[in-house]
């Protein structure tokens, strides 16, 4: 419906209230679902999870190999143990 089809509601000052209600009706949904989402779509915080390190300096281990997490992140030359 365009404007034109509802010529009594835009222009009597009762069509303006009314207009006026349903806009700040719209607003106050809009800011309530607004906020619903924010806290449905944000992650929680991880829990303080400590990373797990492990040095390998074995025979047959890479010498000096530092593991974060299973993972290699690098070699700690000249060192055979911690």
């Amino acid at each position: 419906m365009w404007m034109q089809d509802l010529p009594l509601v835009a222009t009597t000052p009762a069509g303006r209230r009314t207009r006026r209600l349903f806009a700040a009706l719209l607003r106050a949904a809009s800011r309530t679902l607004d906020a619903l989402a924010m806290r449905l779509c944000v992650a929680p915080p991880a829990p303080g999870v400590e990373p797990v390190l492990e040095f390998h300096a074995e025979a047959g281990a890479p010498e000096g190999a530092l593991y974060v997490d299973g993972l290699l992140v690098g070699h700690v030359t000249g060192v055979n143990r911690l």
